[in-house]
């Protein structure tokens, strides 16, 4: 099977299954079977925030080591959504991280709708911006937006941490990136 098509066989029951036997035995082809129906997936978020093949097909392998460790790690519902969001996080950390700097803007990190369109001249700038505008968040929406978006941590994870029902660290990040946009929207006028 080529690495890039996609697997006929995505049943959601067959997924928990072959997770249960690697979180068991830690068989590695047994995640690596798991992983393979996911890859078409994960393949276009990476491309969607890398705009680059070669980058992508790199994360794709990236993220399948980083599955060894973290599958064992979070409690798992449903796999497919949960690893679209691993594959979008790492996809971030990569680009925040400087890897890919020179194209990344605030919008690619945030998923805003056109905001800012920083260059090389003044994102530093918008970076402050956005940092100025976080600081103006209420602390509970503060904290989960940047547990959520900066330490990639989960909702079930966010909610442990601080106190917050799984609810209100919900609505603390939806509400807190539509205050950041509405910030960062009276910043860029």
């Amino acid at each position: 099977m080529n690495f890039f098509t996609r697997s006929k066989n995505t049943d959601d029951a067959d997924d928990h299954k072959l997770l249960q036997s690697y979180r068991q035995t830690g068989d590695l082809a047994v995640l690596g079977r798991l992983y393979e129906k996911q890859v078409p997936l994960v393949y276009g978020v990476c491309l969607k925030y890398l705009r680059d093949e070669d980058q992508s097909k790199d994360a794709v392998m990236g993220i399948f080591e980083e599955l060894v460790t973290k599958v064992k790690q979070h409690d798992i519902k449903q796999f497919r959504s949960w690893l679209y969001v691993l594959a979008r996080n790492y996809c971030l950390m990569q680009l925040r991280s400087g890897k890919k700097m020179e194209t990344v803007n605030l919008d690619d990190f945030m998923e805003f709708t056109p905001i800012l369109h920083p260059d090389d001249d003044n994102r530093e700038a918008a970076m402050q911006a956005l940092e100025r505008c976080m600081d103006k968040l209420p602390p509970a929406q503060k904290q989960s937006v940047g547990l959520f978006y900066l330490k990639e941590q989960c909702y079930k994870e966010i909610a442990e941490v601080t106190g917050f029902s799984l609810n209100e660290v919900k609505s603390y990040i939806q509400n807190g990136k539509r205050n950041l946009k509405i910030c960062l929207e009276r910043n860029s006028e």
